[in-house]
């Protein structure tokens, strides 16, 4: 008896809104946690270090709460790359493997993230680091993992856009949704990780405007493509 491993167009369908409710979903928590939660102690929020850092100090369950959320996101971000990688593989099998590879590697890396603010709470929460430092090496402590945050968030934003410009180009290339918003995400995916990457090369590219721009851009592609798959599901033509 041979099982096939093609899915039918119902079961696509179904696959693509729980990829879409699931990308959906890290875009509300994400935005959540970014206004309530992560307000003052989010080093990615913020350019300013030390009042980060200060903040950190008087944040334990704050910052706790910011860890067990990225757990959640790191399960739905795997949740979606793995449904990406089922849908488009038809498309591209080399490609889709690629971007899912991907994609989870940037999941581990934000999931890195957690761990800098688990050790923030233990160092503002623990009476053990009263002991064994001042107030100022304190902060330096929290300090570290505040810029240990960003630069796994840093890296891991870059390695995600990667991943989702393969799967926007399958998506371009199959047909699965339309192709406006595929070609968006395709430019967008790229903007984000070129902008990024060579902001640390080029000062200029770090400029706000310039950083609104691929950040807003980003923000319209998934949640068009969020909304489509959730609601649509994926064309059968």
């Amino acid at each position: 008896m041979t099982i096939s491993t093609e899915l039918s167009l119902s079961d696509h369908r179904s696959l693509a809104r729980i990829v879409g409710g699931s990308l959906l979903a890290t875009i509300l928590v994400g935005m959540g946690a970014a206004l309530t939660v992560a307000e003052g102690i989010d080093i990615n929020l913020s350019a300013d270090v030390v009042a980060t850092a200060q903040n950190m100090l008087d944040a334990e369950i704050q910052l706790r709460a910011k860890s067990y959320i990225a757990l959640v996101m790191f399960g739905l971000e795997a949740m979606v790359g793995v449904g990406l990688f089922l849908l488009l593989r038809p498309a591209g099998q080399l490609l889709a493997a690629w971007s899912l590879i991907v994609s989870i590697a940037a999941a581990i890396l934000a999931l890195l993230g957690a761990v800098f603010n688990m050790n923030a709470a233990e160092i503002a929460g623990d009476v053990a680091y009263t002991q064994l430092a001042s107030e100022s090496q304190r902060v330096l402590l929290a300090g570290l993992q505040a810029t240990s945050d960003y630069t796994s968030f840093h890296l891991a934003l870059i390695l995600s856009s990667a991943s989702k410009a393969g799967f926007f180009y399958l998506f371009l290339k199959s047909g699965l949704i339309p192709k406006l918003i595929a070609g968006w995400g395709l430019f967008a995916s790229l903007f984000v990780s070129t902008a990024i990457t060579m902001r640390d090369f080029i000062p200029i590219i770090g400029h706000s405007g310039v950083t609104v721009s691929f950040m807003a851009s980003n923000l319209i592609a998934l949640i068009a493509t969020a909304l489509y798959l959730t609601i649509k599901g994926v064309r059968s033509d």
